[in-house]
């Protein structure tokens, strides 16, 4: 339901209790008629320190999701979009696509946008193939992002995980940090560089490495909300966050 401020969408944004990069750039990416409405998942313990650590994390968050879409509709909102990005990934192509499903059926038939649909949606849009990819995870996390973007038809050239110890230290990672993660997976023949994980405060920085690298470099919060936008019909072009929101 539209409201008198948000006459083109009311969106929903589901997100760990340990976040908070995600609603700072959402809405310094807010465009007239559109509002945010944000349901917490709440995270007894941000411990990312190890693999096993970082899967014990997630079957939590999975626990204490329906609670978080459950407050979130009581808005009336229009759609849903998830600001973790983790969870989507999981699984592979056919894990992501059934976290759209479990999505959709906690929120009573939403339409759904998660980081890894984004992602998909980005390499179409872009025609990317061979791919770096920088995250804050641990190698588990690595592999299941991996996995994705190799059943959906890239080439991962290269990824690096910057294994953040807890899932509210991501945030603490600076810009020069992230960048230097990017150069790291840059060559000559990667084509697209993308990151995940959205704690991470990456999309200053990705629109800064895209003029000095010439390539697209693209921070998932804003192939989220783009992602969003566009479903709904929210052609605003948005500078100031790289080529995705201002050209496509």
């Amino acid at each position: 339901m539209v409201g008198i401020l948000a006459n083109r969408a009311q969106f929903g944004l589901i997100l760990p209790s340990t976040n908070t990069s995600v609603e700072a750039e959402f809405n310094r990416m807010l465009v007239p008629g559109v509002s945010w409405h944000s349901g917490r998942i709440f995270a007894a313990n941000p411990d990312l320190s190890s693999s096993e650590a970082m899967v014990k994390f997630l079957e939590e968050l999975r626990a204490e999701m329906k609670r978080a879409v459950e407050s979130v509709i009581h808005a009336k909102i229009d759609y849903l979009v998830m600001g973790m990005s983790a969870e989507t990934f999981w699984g592979g192509k056919d894990g992501a696509a059934e976290f759209v499903s479990f999505m959709s059926e906690l929120s009573g038939g939403l339409g759904v946008t998660t980081g890894a649909a984004a992602c998909e949606a980005v390499m179409k849009t872009y025609g990317a193939k061979r791919i770096g990819i920088i995250t804050p995870y641990q190698e588990v996390g690595d592999q299941q992002v991996v996995d994705f973007f190799t059943q959906i038809g890239c080439d991962v050239a290269a990824i690096h995980g910057l294994k953040c110890a807890t899932a509210t230290s991501i945030s603490e990672v600076t810009r020069e940090e992230i960048k230097n993660a990017f150069r790291k997976v840059d060559a000559p023949d990667v084509e697209l560089l993308i990151q995940a994980g959205t704690n991470l405060l990456a999309g200053h920085a990705c629109a800064e490495m895209e003029i000095e690298l010439g390539k697209p470099v693209i921070a998932i919060n804003t192939a989220t909300v783009w992602h969003a936008y566009r479903k709904n019909g929210i052609l605003d072009q948005i500078a100031g966050w790289g080529s995705l929101l201002e050209k496509h």
